[in-house]
């Protein structure tokens, strides 16, 4: 390739590709600031400020959309941008998480910085990818850093078999994923999605179909979804609490970001199969989180009941492949999976920022009995929690009602009346679990004997008080974010 072909290829892509070369200069500034005495003290300031630019990159992304940049290979338009504001949003608040997190790890935050820094990048790359080769690289710039910062409190049994667990079962779904993509490609001749959505003859034969199952196998598995969801309790619990929030809030998006780029390349008639998957996973997700006693796998078996209603969305979406309502019923779709995402990364990332908060008074915080009569003591933190429960459990004047609403809006347009309403009934389950954590914070006497939990870390204050606010807005006025995005 001589430099004019080079030159061609990267033509017009600055627009779509600026939020990458924010992150990717992030990482580097990372990386020789930590090696360098002199620049060491302004390592804290490299990371918000690289994702800020992103997020700014990204909000022109919005605004001039850049279309198809490489060859056809990434995509630059406005649902990335959108995308990439989410994938912003959980790794600034799985930084401020961290800050003052870390006790005995401190002497390596800067790798850890590192790590956290590189995730979005593959978010971003997984979101706008027109070809499997590129979102392929995207799931392992996303993985890699997961694995090791899940395992990063080296010093916790618990952490290190929750990287070393991750790992493992990532290592299965990355290989179901290349050997469907081969199929796909000996079936089709080509990896590229837009050319696969008219390669429907040759993704009919059962080469193709079993490429696109094993495909789809390993993309349910990044998301979290029944039958291939039992890692995500082990794992939420045993990292770090800030990394949780990330793997909870960016590796959802991401996942559900790709699925909904792939879902014309699937036949209308996986619609229905992929809907009653999706409800089972609500069934699943909420009836394993009743039993819970420690509030990560808690909030872990909620994270799958929400990742089977954003299936649902996406089975919505599918179902549409080929009709005449296919634009509008995508469209529907994709408003409701962004706002979904984006009310479910306030509050499960502020209800899991609450968590890291509390934990600097010993890990045993993330038990639900260690929040036994907290409104009383430190009511603020209470009611916190409170409200981002509530949002999660759909209730009114919060952005997670507007973000249900807009699913199962998705769903009855798709025709899928009846696995509609099996999901709400599942959802009000939910409500069965939040108010438990509630009742346990406001109802329940505590123990004199127990001291009252510092309040010493400023940032995590911040973080909570601005996800309280947002949950708010987007309930209160949503017309501020589904303005200008959708």
């Amino acid at each position: 390739m001589n430099f004019e072909s080079l030159q061609d290829l990267y033509s017009g892509a600055s627009g779509a590709l600026a939020p990458l070369l924010w992150l990717t200069g992030g990482l580097l500034a990372v990386l020789i600031c930590d090696i360098t005495p002199v620049l060491i003290k302004l390592r804290p300031a490299v990371v918000p400020a690289a994702l800020l630019g992103a997020a700014w990159s990204a909000a022109q992304l919005i605004a001039n959309p850049s279309g198809p940049v490489l060859g056809g290979t990434f995509i630059g338009d406005s649902q990335t941008g959108a995308f990439t504001l989410i994938f912003v949003l959980a790794t600034l608040l799985a930084w401020g998480q961290a800050r003052r997190y870390y006790d005995q790890e401190k002497a390596f935050i800067g790798e850890h910085d590192a790590l956290l820094i590189t995730a979005p990048i593959g978010m971003i790359l997984m979101a706008g990818a027109q070809d499997m080769i590129v979102f392929f690289i995207g799931l392992e710039l996303l993985s890699i850093p997961l694995y090791c910062l899940a395992a990063f409190r080296r010093t916790r049994d618990e952490s290190v078999e929750a990287g070393l667990r991750y790992f493992i079962l990532g290592a299965f779904g990355v290989a179901l994923f290349l050997m469907g993509a081969g199929l796909v490609y000996t079936a089709a001749g080509t990896l590229n999605i837009e050319s696969l959505t008219h390669a429907r003859v040759a993704l009919g034969t059962p080469l193709g179909g079993m490429g696109l199952a094993l495909i789809m196998g390993s993309l349910l598995f990044k998301a979290g979804v029944v039958p291939f969801h039992l890692w995500v309790p082990d794992v939420y619990q045993g990292s770090p609490t800030p990394v949780t929030t990330l793997m909870a809030t960016g590796t959802k998006a991401a996942a559900f970001a790709f699925l909904l780029r792939f879902a014309p390349v699937l036949p209308p008639e996986a619609g229905y199969p992929l809907g009653i998957i999706a409800v089972v996973t609500l069934a699943m997700g909420n009836l394993g989180a009743l039993v819970q006693k420690d509030l990560k796998r808690l909030l872990a078996w909620s994270g799958i009941a929400h990742a089977g209603l954003l299936l649902l969305v996406i089975a919505a979406a599918v179902t549409a492949t080929g009709t005449g309502e296919q634009a509008q019923i995508l469209n529907a779709a994709t408003s409701a999976l962004l706002f979904y995402l984006l009310a479910y990364a306030f509050a499960a990332g502020g209800a899991l920022g609450l968590v890291a908060w509390m934990e600097a008074d010993g890990e045993d915080h993330t038990s639900l009995s260690r929040w036994q009569g907290l409104g009383s003591v430190r009511p603020g933190i209470a009611a916190g929690m409170t409200l981002f429960l509530l949002s999660l459990g759909g209730i009114p004047a919060t952005g997670g009602f507007l973000g249900k609403w807009l699913a199962f809006s998705a769903a009855v347009r798709a025709d899928m009346l009846p696995l509609a309403v099996l999901g709400a009934l599942t959802s009000v389950v939910a409500m069965g679990y939040y108010l438990r954590v509630v009742i346990t914070i406001w109802m329940k006497p505590r123990p004199e004997a127990w001291a009252t939990p510092r309040i010493d870390r400023p940032l995590a204050a911040f973080l909570a008080g601005f996800c309280a606010a947002m949950v708010l807005a987007l309930g209160l006025l949503p017309g501020f974010v589904l303005g200008p995005l959708f």
